[in-house]
């Protein structure tokens, strides 16, 4: 019911629209209790009378109220789904909000097709109630009601032992309801599981591929697949076991009325057309019955997609704004950790205790054994995730009680995974800057070395670039994303080794265009080469997530064994490619 109540509160903006369809719907049920009087007088009254004015008068007041019902009808339908229409509008808005904000290391753990399936799917599902769904079962509870008291009014006893099976048939409909939540909640899950599957799937199809792993892919999904059809198979027995029940049971209350009803008009205790008017009172009532099995099931349904859809909502935001926090102003750029320690999981620190203070405008390197903590450093600097102890700093702000916006806008990163969106080349350089005119996007193109490759593309700058960009090379990408954060301007730079998926050649032409921009800004390079981070100001050593040291190429080299060994482990090979490049070429 919570769920029920909460779906329900998404109808206050639209209540205008909502108390107006529900007078439309009161004015449906008060017009299908009218007719059947109606009919009843054109039995009794005209046929039975032999007048033929009461006759035609009958006829076109049974027209009329059925050509009022059908207007009514319109706008009901209307209005109802329209509002459905808002309603979902809004929920999608909101859970793609939230998703949006939710922290890291939620996504960590969430799979990309379950809230798929939640965003588009289950608010589908939801949207039934709050459309024909509910003002279905309430005008099918109203006409229920009021056609009972009229049965009673015309003859209480025929009304006793037509509503005889009424009583069985609510407990049958409230076990129903019971039985097929769970069963439905069992498949959308299942549903979420499959679509996951079939996400991680075709975002990995060149490595099912490569592996020759069709067919083990193929199975696997065959097998979940199966496990969703058996599950969807259980709900579908179910009604199919419960709805005749309940078809039966309002079928008796027709069966009942026509035995005793007609001894009744036999016997001259009820006239022919009362009898006609009673069995139309009575299909009115028996109608909504037999859609109370089919509202029951397609409510719970929803109801299971309305608890999986707030679950999400209901999350906490573990990196958030604090209630005092201020936008922080425009940055020199000094960068310093205090103390801090961070896991992802709480009881493995991947940084422990970690202290170093970067002054503003220093090109660092963060160099160390894989998993010594490098990225992690980042993803605390841009506020991904918040320490377990100690500060992160900023000119000497802590982050935490500035806005994350704030903090964000003023940092570029460029990741050694690039990720661009479907859309034109330029969209993706100005995805930083939206209002960036032409100029300023091919002077950041310039700069990134990515003018060249974009002014032969047919369509130049609106050349679409598909999905994560998969129409241009790893390395046009990557120097696309450079562009990217060259245009955002930012006081703060991070490069996560970003030229990693260039050619050599490529490769020097950026880093010359990268180091052109660094002066003046705090640059962050995480280093996988000694080459690249001794020609920084700046070199953080880690080690198991601990500062090993930190210092210059030069002051490193001869004081920390660490640095010597990774440095003389890279220059043999780069020596030894130098030489077999050299041999190759003569």
């Amino acid at each position: 019911m919570r769920t029920f109540w909460r779906t329900i509160s998404y109808m206050r903006p639209y209540v205008a629209a909502v108390l107006f369809a529900y007078l439309c719907m009161l004015g449906i049920a008060g017009a299908g209790l009218a007719i059947p009087n109606q009919i009843g007088e054109v039995v009794d009254g005209g046929i039975m009378a032999g007048s033929r004015d009461a006759l035609a008068r009958g006829v076109l007041m049974v027209l009329g109220l059925s050509v009022l019902r059908a207007v009514l009808v319109f706008f009901q339908g209307y209005l109802t789904e329209t509002v459905a229409q808002g309603i979902a509008y809004d929920q999608r808005n909101q859970l793609y909000e939230k998703l949006q904000r939710l922290s890291f290391s939620y996504y960590d753990q969430a799979e990309t097709g379950q809230l798929l399936a939640r965003a588009t799917s289950d608010v589908e599902m939801l949207r039934r109630i709050t459309g024909r769904g509910l003002l279905m079962l309430v005008n099918a509870s109203i006409t229920t009601l009021g056609t009972a008291v009229v049965l009673v009014l015309i003859n209480p006893l025929l009304a006793a032992i037509s509503l005889a099976a009424m009583p069985v048939l609510m407990l049958v409909v409230q076990r129903f309801a019971g039985e097929i939540r769970p069963l439905t909640l069992v498949a959308q899950n299942r549903l979420a599981m499959l679509t996951s599957r079939l996400e991680q799937n075709l975002r990995g199809l060149a490595v099912v591929r490569a592996f020759a792993q069709e067919r083990a892919e193929i199975d696997r999904f065959e097998k979940e697949n199966s496990t969703l059809h058996n599950d969807n198979v259980r709900v579908v027995t179910l009604r199919a076991v419960r709805e005749p029940q309940m078809r039966v049971l309002a079928d008796v209350s027709t069966v009942l009325l026509l035995w005793a009803g007609g001894y009744m008009v036999v016997g001259g205790g009820l006239t022919l057309g009362e009898l006609v008017a009673f069995n139309a009172y009575l299909l009115n009532l028996v109608q909504p019955l037999r859609r109370f099995g089919w509202l029951t099931s397609m409510i719970s349904s929803s109801l299971a997609a309305g608890e999986r859809v707030y679950e999400i909502l209901d999350l906490p935001e573990e990196v958030q704004d604090a209630p005092d926090a201020e936008p922080l102003p425009e940055v020199q750029g000094q960068v310093s950790f205090e103390d801090v320690t961070f896991g992802y999981l709480r009881s493995r620190p991947v940084i422990d205790g970690l202290a170093f203070d970067v002054p503003p405008g220093s090109v660092v390197a963060l160099l160390g054994p894989t998993g010594s903590g490098k990225s992690t450093i980042i993803n605390l600097l841009l506020r991904f995730y918040d320490p377990l102890q100690g500060r992160v700093l900023v000119d000497g702000q802590d982050i935490r009680q500035v806005t994350v916006e704030s903090l964000r806008r003023q940092v570029g990163l460029v990741l050694q995974e690039t990720m661009l969106f479907a859309g034109t080349i330029r969209e993706n350089i100005a995805f930083g800057k939206s209002d960036a005119t032409q100029e300023e996007i091919e002077a950041a193109a310039r700069s990134a070395a990515a003018h060249g490759f974009i002014s032969e593309l047919p369509e130049g700058y609106d050349t679409m670039v598909g999905e994560k960009g998969v129409t241009l090379s790893g390395g046009q990408r990557q120097r696309i994303a450079i562009a990217r954060a060259i245009l955002k301007d930012p006081r703060i730079l991070i490069l996560d080794d970003a030229t990693s998926s260039v050619d050599s050649e490529t490769e020097l032409v950026i880093q010359e265009a990268l180091w052109r921009l660094l002066p003046g800004r705090t640059s962050f390079i995480i280093a996988q080469r000694v080459s690249t981070a001794r020609r920084a100001d700046m070199i953080i050593l880690l080690d198991k997530g601990r500062l090993s040291d930190m210092g210059s190429h030069e002051e490193l080299m001869a004081r920390s064994g660490l640095y010597a060994d990774i440095y003389h482990s890279q220059l043999l090979p780069e020596r030894a490619d130098r030489v077999g490049g050299a041999a190759w070429a003569s």
